[in-house]
């Protein structure tokens, strides 16, 4: 296994597409359209076997303090082998870079997060623009038993 990371182009969107719809139907990740991709296509960041995508998240920022991880996903046949927190780490260093203060992480993987340096927080701190602009299209919404977690950079 020799796993890579980078920035997406717009070719990778069909496969992260396929990569996610499991989690997508299951409603653990939001449904993204591909045009919401394209046009966010800089926030994400890859993990590839070889030619292989094996799992990404997106660094969607909300403000010019606060960032979001997003859309994680690592291949179930990848899962435990660190995966998924170089590509936190990858998007983290971005958001210091970037002169980030906070990044927020919306998950049922708390346990995950925390070993990362994430601290719970309560639901009602998340900024309301987020709650109205993607929660809603959530098929657990309003009755979410996501976990909302928070790291200072």
């Amino acid at each position: 296994m020799n796993i890579t990371y980078k920035k997406p182009t717009l070719l990778d969107i069909p496969a992260m597409q396929q990569l996610v719809a499991p989690e997508i139907e299951s409603g653990v990740i939001l449904p993204r359209s591909n045009d919401e991709i394209a046009t966010n296509i800089r926030s994400y960041f890859l993990a590839l076997d070889g030619e292989k995508l094996v799992g990404f998240v997106a660094l969607h920022i909300h403000s010019p303090a606060l960032a979001e991880l997003r859309s994680m996903i690592i291949d179930t046949a990848y899962r435990g082998r660190n995966i998924g927190t170089t590509l936190v780490e990858n998007a983290c260093e971005e958001g210091r870079r970037l002169g980030l203060k906070e990044v927020l992480a919306l998950t049922y993987q708390q346990r995950f997060f925390e070993r990362l340096g994430f601290v719970e927080i309560p639901k009602e701190s998340i900024p309301e623009h987020k709650i109205w602009a993607d929660c809603i299209k959530c098929k657990h919404f309003p009755v979410c038993n996501e976990v909302s977690l928070i790291k200072t950079l």
